[in-house]
């Protein structure tokens, strides 16, 4: 929206940061291609949902239990059909009320193939949803999945029927609405998007009603721009702040610094099958197990990550269900082996490679480092988000090096499931790893389920179809005058945030 757009809606310009004014303003580099919650997976994109739209289900961040939000109660008529009761008295922000219809519209609408969401591992699992009475619905599963709760609690937040078939997604993104504690007022693309606090927020909700008046978004690419808005008063909160800049900035009084491990796990995704390059190196197990054994991942975590990251063996957060690195092969720095194995494959000379990224350009440039020690060329093709994903996902990418936050989800199918069951994202489409996730995503049997999960993570190591790097800390930085807690989901919760008295 331009700025005669703004003004045209009463909005005078940027709005001034601080408690002064009651606007918290909060920065990062990156901006979701689109605001509809399921049509982005930038986590940027997964912070303004939380904050905007509202569940069915809600987790508690504190204890990890699930109660009730949009749905007043829920249960399991079989395996495959989870019947819901939906509140009543909630209004959109727009002023309609939530009704099943707009439950119903939301789930059928996001299965089709005309939605084009972006993450359909978040849905994929569901087949139908039916209004069953005045304020219930049902929801149709495809297969039993236990960790349907999780996700009711997480990435499908409820979408406004009539308003949505009315602007259409395009219409939407530009001027989204929910039904959460904040509500976007305007939308500079590639700027910032601005919110209210919903004052007719609906009473009773576990997630409380929002505390600050104004809460702003800005997008703000360069990170010494950044500390540079905070340190003058432009922003009130940032985040990814480097290790050491952090530590500078914990000298300020004005300022506040938390560092926290999140569940977000950076790793690297090779091309298997060589759709990018015909003759590709990576198609040889030798090849990926020597790019493993060259880069040194706990010296990347003590000198790079550090604030409490580990280094992960197995493509998932250790702490979801289902991940374990219990008989997962692991690969230790070891560029003597990495040589003897590229040699073994025929590359004693090494070869030349590209190597993607999106974001920690130090941390790719590191591998990238590694890589030429053992004698593999890699050049980085530095991107935006979606170029990346779709680069990737159109076979136009060799190696990638990404990070995913599971969208806060504790359930091992939202991280593995996502890049190894045969989805887009899936580079490997090995049978037996997607036979393995299939059944453990859809067996009631939590033992089972577990056993199925570590033969595909076992499966995925050896063949070393990815390599898991470590998990992110996360550096916050914010005004000493805002009250802020930092979760290990990776969520900042804005709403829960105050000013200090």
């Amino acid at each position: 929206m331009a700025l005669a757009g703004l003004l045209l809606a009463g909005v005078a310009g940027p709005a001034l940061a601080g408690k002064a004014n009651d606007t918290l303003v909060y920065a990062s580099d990156s901006e979701p291609e689109n605001l509809s919650p399921y049509h982005n997976n930038l986590r940027e994109g997964v912070i303004l949902a939380r904050n905007v739209w509202d569940t069915l289900i809600d987790r508690d961040p504190k204890t990890g239990a699930h109660r009730p939000m949009l749905a007043t109660a829920w249960t399991w008529v079989d395996p495959v059909t989870l019947d819901l009761t939906i509140r009543e008295g909630v209004t959109f922000h727009n002023g309609d009320p939530l009704t099943p219809e707009d439950v119903a519209f939301t789930f059928n609408y996001v299965l089709t193939p005309e939605a084009k969401i972006v993450t359909k591992g978040n849905v994929d699992w569901m087949k139908s949803t039916e209004v069953t009475g005045p304020h219930s619905v049902r929801i149709h599963l495809k297969a039993p999945f236990p960790a349907a709760l999780e996700y009711l609690s997480g990435p499908t937040p409820i979408l406004p029927a009539a308003y949505f078939r009315r602007v259409g997604l395009d219409g939407f993104s530009k001027a989204p609405v929910g039904t959460g504690p904040y509500r976007i007022v305007s939308v500079e693309s590639g700027k910032r998007v601005r919110m209210v606090r919903n004052d007719t927020y609906w009473p009773g909700s576990p997630i409380g009603k929002a505390t600050i008046g104004k809460l702003e978004f800005r997008i703000i690419p360069d990170a010494d721009s950044r500390m540079a808005e905070l340190m003058t008063g432009g922003v009130d909160w940032i985040w990814r702040v480097p290790a050491d800049q952090a530590e500078q900035l914990k000298a300020d009084p004005t300022l506040t610094v938390l560092s926290a491990e999140t569940m977000r796990v950076g790793y690297l995704q090779f091309d298997v099958a060589g759709r990018a390059q015909a003759t590709s190196p990576l198609k040889d197990v030798r090849v990926r197990q020597a790019i493993s054994y060259a880069i040194d991942r706990k010296a990347m975590v003590d000198n790079l990550a550090r604030g409490g990251a580990r280094v992960m063996n197995a493509v998932c957060f250790i702490e979801q269900f289902g991940c374990t690195e219990e008989g997962v092969p692991t690969y230790a720095y070891d560029p003597a082996k990495a040589r003897a194995l590229l040699k073994e494959a025929g590359y004693g000379n090494g070869f030349d490679i590209d190597l993607s990224a999106y974001r920690e350009r130090d941390y790719a440039e590191a591998v990238i480092g590694y890589l030429r020690a053992v004698g593999i060329r890699a050049k980085l093709n530095y991107l935006r988000y979606a170029a990346f994903r779709d680069a990737l996902r159109a076979g136009k990418t060799s190696i990638g090096y990404q990070t995913w936050g599971s969208f806060s989800i504790n359930d091992v199918s939202a991280f593995t499931g996502i890049y190894f069951r045969g989805g887009e994202e899936d580079l490997a489409r090995d049978p037996a790893v997607i036979a393995d996730l299939q059944a453990g995503d859809t067996s009631t049997d939590p033992a089972l389920r577990k056993a199925k999960y570590r033969q595909a993570l076992t499966r995925i190591a050896a063949e070393a179809y990815a390599l898991p790097m470590f998990s992110y800390p996360s550096n916050y930085a914010f005004s000493a005058d805002l009250a802020f807690t930092a979760q290990t989901d990776e969520v900042p919760r804005f709403y829960a945030a105050s000013w200090k008295k």
